[in-house]
């Protein structure tokens, strides 16, 4: 007999349980709360340390002892530290926030869309060419301007396109995210992860870009290959009775595209400026966060002026880019609490010498190994990659002074370990949004994006290998 709605339910069949992720805010707050903990419980020690060439403090090895006073940190110091952190990070949350709404209004006068659009139109109908230039495109893009969330609207028309060319949505998802975290893991100068990082362990911004150029190509390469074997596997199967709609359907999204007009070409020849003056201020000037601040938000306001938005949109889409990125820089805040709760309670370089300890007399390379897994393994629990950087980076950096790291290595794990996880992680909204657009189920794509991950981690590690036995710095 059948059950009618008002039928208890039965004993025995359970209902399905979700794992639901918390909200990064409230587990960072967890996370400070485990630090206030560890200052009552662990021992408080330190290192002695010594300035560098940047003037910024690195530990010395083997000086670790125990304070001569215990510090007590009361319970309402969880409240009071994180205005101060946010006071502390002021510097590179407000870079963060210049950034995002110069990205918003580049976004506003139609310059990156146009653009892409226009790469992805003109190797359409080749499989093989639209694998590899859209893929290196979005890790260009990435790599250097740090979008993610901007790709999302791309996304239906790059199904459309692969439809077109008999591809499947897989595929377009494939060359989307995979690019985009290709980008992230081998970033050459992404403003949310590779100058966090680099300012929060006293390095120079932008500094050893040519060693991550170097890789960069190579981390491409294997998610082409990856990406196009997959491809060619669609390809193989016969046409769908329906094959002719997806062919119109992607002419139709190749009409709709956004032209690239005279304008466009002017607004991105002043982004390629910016970010070759980027580099070279840097290098040659001395420039740090208040420059580099200072030439986003021009860029802003004359390519506002020239793509046309006028004053008061340029304004409003400037307000709005900002206010999007307004959640990372309390994620930053909140972060950087958790390590100014461990230096005040004087265990923050007892958990690096806890940590050094297990890796004394192995190789360098161990420990930096070690990096890449745990950045990876943290990232599922911190997606934010400025986050990340500022929860992880107080910690490793001195840690690689302690196993006789170069602190540029260190930085190198974190973004190999936050980004190339992108491509995996659930609690990443990025690729969430983006397969549900495209209609692929999580679980096949972890089939897919598995081994791609586990290439990219191995081809990590050997950049890692080669990084500690070159002196990377």
């Amino acid at each position: 007999m059948n059950r009618t709605a008002h039928d208890p339910p039965a004993p025995f069949m359970a209902q399905p349980v979700r794992l639901r992720v918390p909200h990064t805010l409230a587990l960072l707050f967890f996370i400070m709360s485990l630090a206030w903990l560890a200052t009552w419980i662990l021992p408080q020690g330190r290192f002695d340390t010594v300035l560098n060439e940047r003037g910024r403090p690195v530990v010395v090895p083997g000086t670790y002892h125990p304070v001569a006073e215990r510090v007590a940190l009361m319970p309402w110091v969880l409240f009071t530290v994180v205005p101060r952190a946010l006071a502390d990070a002021q510097g590179i949350i407000f870079f963060l926030l210049i950034v995002g709404g110069a990205i918003s209004v580049l976004r506003g006068t139609g310059a990156l869309d146009a653009g892409m659009h226009r790469i992805l139109r003109a190797v359409g109908g080749r499989p093989g060419w639209f694998v590899a230039g859209a893929t290196l495109l979005f890790a260009a893009v990435s790599a250097t301007l740090g979008c993610s969330t901007e790709y999302i609207p791309l996304t239906t028309l790059l199904v459309t396109l692969c439809a077109g060319m008999r591809l499947d949505a897989l595929t377009a998802c494939g060359v989307l995210v995979g690019g985009y975290c290709v980008g992230y893991g081998a970033a050459l100068m992404n403003p949310y992860t590779v100058i966090v990082a680099q300012e929060v362990s006293g390095l120079q911004p932008t500094s050893g870009l040519g060693y991550r150029l170097l890789w960069f190509f190579p981390f491409v390469a294997v998610g082409i290959h990856h990406v196009w074997r997959h491809a060619r596997q669609s390809l193989s199967l016969p046409a769908p009775r329906q094959s002719t709609e997806p062919v119109s359907g992607s002419m139709n999204a190749a009409q709709a595209a956004p032209l690239l007009t005279c304008r466009h070409g002017v607004i991105l020849l002043l982004v390629a400026m910016v970010l070759v003056s980027m580099v070279w201020g840097i290098v040659a000037r001395g420039w740090y966060l208040v420059e580099l601040s200072a030439l986003w938000l021009g860029l802003a306001v004359v390519c506002g002026l020239v793509g046309g938005l006028g004053v008061n949109e340029t304004a409003r889409r400037f307000a709005q880019g900002a206010g999007d990125l307004a959640a990372v820089a309390l994620m930053v805040g909140f972060a950087r609490s958790i390590a100014l709760l461990l230096e005040e309670g004087q265990v923050l370089h007892t958990i690096v010498y806890g940590l050094a300890r297990p890796l004394e007399g192995w190789p360098p390379v161990v420990g930096a190994l070690g990096m890449l897994v745990v950045q990876t393994l943290i990232n599922l629990f911190i997606p934010s990659g400025s986050g990340q950087a500022y929860a992880t980076m107080p910690i490793m950096a001195p840690l690689a002074d302690v196993l006789g790291l170069e602190r540029q290595v260190a930085v190198l794990a974190y973004q190999f370990g936050d980004g190339f996880s992108n491509i995996l992680i659930p609690t990443n909204i990025v690729l969430m949004a983006i397969l549900g657009m495209a209609g692929v189920p999580y679980e096949r794509w972890v089939r897919f994006a598995a081994p791609l991950l586990l290439k990219l981690t191995v081809v990590a590690a050997a950049a890692l290998v080669v990084a500690v036995w070159s002196g990377y710095r």
